[in-house]
Order: structure tokens, then C-alpha cells, then sequence
């Protein structure tokens, strides 16, 4: 389904408001360009993988608009949601369903042939997200990149950060009112969780 005028206009805006959910101590200088001299084709092979993915599963794109969610509404945009072990965010129930790990995993595995220790998971999600929204037929955004990877994850930051499925739509209204966010961009988060657009 073609995305309309007002829905880029609010996914515009929504990336903008998840990517800048940062942890204070892991700000680092984001810029367009950040990768421009140490991996010219980060976003290029972010990109390609992506696309090949949705490719052979429609729902991808909507997921990786999830992942972003779960990843910055908790702790910032650090890929915490990434790390796996007993205990962390990743099997917190909030998350054990987002589903596209192998996705943000294959393209870790290329730029790391290309690009040794260059590029951060936590921009290889964020790019990903912005490609699938491209993907759905929504717009190109330019993002900055140059977020760093945190390297501990702990589920009990999980609950009070993500809302529950129990939430009435009081609670959720105010949830995301608690986030800077309002009912139309709770409408919009909510439709991405639908995994299609």
C-alpha cells in the first residue's frame, strides 16, 4: 500500500523524534558524513541488505521500524536491544517477538568484511529503519549517523520504557504524551507494529 502526503510527513517526523532518543553517554558528534572516509559504502550495504531481505518477506520493513522503536525508547538509539544473554533487553517478552535480528546481523557480517570496526550497530539499525520506510513507499530521510554502541542491556529497563499490550487507551495516550509524542504519532508507531504499511 502507497504511503499518503500527511503519513511522510508524520514518519518524517517520527524517525526524527526516535532517532533522537540518545543516551546522554554515549553522544558522540552525528553527522551526515560520519562514515564518509572510514566506510564510504556503510549505507550502501545497509541498503542492499535490507532490500534483499524484504525482498523475500514483506514484513520486513515494518519490523525494522519496530526495532527502532524498541531500541530508542529504551536507553536511547544504542542498539542495547541487540545484545542477547539471560537478563537483557533482548529477552525481555516486549521483544523476544521484533523479529529481524539476522537482518541487522547480515549486514554487520558484509561491512565488517569491508569495513573492520567501523561501523556501529546502533547506526546499522537506525539506517535500516530508514531504508524500510523507503522500502514501503514512504520517504528518503537523510539521518545522522554516529551513534555508539552500548555494551550493557538489562531487561528491567525494558517495562517502564515500552508500552504494554494491557495499556488501556488512556495509558497509552499518556505513555507516549510522558515520550514528547502525541495521539497522532501513538496512531503511526502503532500502525508500524502491524509489520506493514
Amino acid at each position: 500500500m502507497a504511503i499518503s502526503a500527511s503519513m511522510d510527513t508524520k514518519i518524517t517526523f517520527l524517525l526524527a523524534v526516535l532517532l533522537s532518543f540518545s543516551a546522554l553517554p554515549l553522544r558522540a558528534r552525528l553527522s551526515f558524513d560520519f562514515y564518509e572516509t572510514s566506510c564510504p559504502a556503510a549505507e550502501f550495504i545497509v541498503s542492499n541488505t535490507v532490500r534483499s531481505a524484504s525482498s523475500s518477506d514483506q514484513t520486513i520493513p515494518g519490523k525494522l521500524l519496530r526495532l527502532l522503536f524498541h531500541d530508542c525508547f529504551v536507553e536511547g538509539c544504542d542498539a542495547s536491544v541487540l545484545l542477547q544473554g539471560n537478563g537483557t533487553e533482548r529477552s525481555d517478552p516486549a521483544n523476544t517477538s521484533l523479529g529481524v535480528f539476522s537482518v541487522i546481523d547480515s549486514a554487520k557480517r558484509e561491512l565488517e568484511i569491508f569495513c573492520p570496526g567501523a561501523v556501529s550497530c546502533a547506526n546499522i539499525v537506525a539506517l535500516a529503519a530508514r531504508d524500510a520506510v523507503v522500502l514501503a513507499g514512504g520517504p528518503a530521510i537523510p539521518i545522522l549517523t554516529g551513534r555508539r554502541d552500548r555494551r550493557i542491556s538489562n531487561t528491567a529497563n525494558v517495562k517502564p520504557s515500552i508500552a504494554d499490550t494491557s495499556f488501556t487507551m488512556n495509558e497509552m495516550i499518556m505513555f507516549f504524551k510522558s515520550k514528547g509524542l502525541s495521539l497522532d504519532d501513538l496512531v503511526t508507531l502503532s500502525g508500524a507494529h502491524t509489520e506493514r504499511y
